[in-house]
């Protein structure tokens, strides 16, 4: 019988900002896929409601409140999540927040820190915090974190979004180099137009819709769906030879 290099079953995944939008899709991907599953958030009510559809797939599901903008928080976070699942095979630095539309020449630096803080800080922390674990425990890990097209392209008003995206794949491609001798992989994911809460704002506009949804060739908005294969790969066996790479997903949007 082939192995199959897509069965998670006893593996444990965490995902930031897992309650919703992509980072939901993804953890419920992988709890499909037989993985254990723990989940970030803010939020403790989409949390619950989070929680209770992973754990339809038969596994382990754990949320856990954290801000990962604060090392405290993200300490605390992680010991909960090893105490209660023993292990974290792949980390999904995932928790982000939006721009306000604000023009460049009004941001102020705490309006560019609002951003920064939680997109990029959370993701160091949070990847320091599971690369120690990883490290300390021995046979390897995931470090995967989501970036963004707004990392390739220009995007007015998201100098701060664009910046902490693009520093995102920087640092994931420096820890796919540094932590390979300890079997730790780091990859990226970049997602196009996407429908969230993040964007409802935007891709309900139909005069957006008339300008950017043409020079998509899917023909249609990207769903949290569409990045669970892509997050049961990169978690899985199959990917053991793909480090310090970015996969785009956005239905042919960046090419067109």
């Amino acid at each position: 019988m082939t192995e199959n290099l897509f069965d998670l079953t006893g593996h444990v995944a965490l995902v930031t900002g897992g309650n919703a939008g992509i980072g939901l899709g993804m953890a419920t991907a992988l709890a499909r896929a037989g993985a254990d599953v723990c989940v970030w958030g803010t939020n403790d009510r989409r949390s619950a409601e989070a929680v209770a559809t992973l754990a339809r797939y038969g596994g382990r599901a754990l949320a856990v409140t954290c801000d990962v903008g604060e090392p405290g928080d993200v300490d605390r976070a992680m010991a909960a999540t090893l105490d209660a699942l023993g292990r974290v095979d792949s980390c999904f630095a995932n928790a982000g927040v939006g721009t306000n539309g604000v023009p460049f020449l009004d941001m102020t630096l705490e309006e560019f820190r609002r951003v920064t803080r939680v997109n990029l800080d959370g993701a160091f922390l949070t990847f320091r915090a599971a690369a120690r674990h990883m490290v300390e425990r021995g046979g390897g890990g995931v470090l995967v974190g989501t970036s963004s097209l707004a990392a390739r392209e220009g995007q007015p008003r998201g100098q701060h979004y664009a910046a902490s995206k693009g520093g995102l794949i920087s640092m994931i491609k420096a820890c796919a180099v540094e932590l390979a001798r300890h079997g730790i992989r780091a990859n990226a994911i970049l997602p196009g137009w996407v429908e969230s809460s993040m964007t409802d704002g935007v891709l309900g506009s139909e005069a957006f819709r008339r300008r950017v949804l043409t020079r998509v060739p899917a023909r249609r908005w990207g769903t949290p769906a569409d990045f669970g294969a892509a997050a049961v790969y990169l978690a899985s066996p199959a990917s053991a030879y793909q480090t310090g790479d970015c996969l785009v997903i956005d239905g042919g949007y960046g090419i067109f």
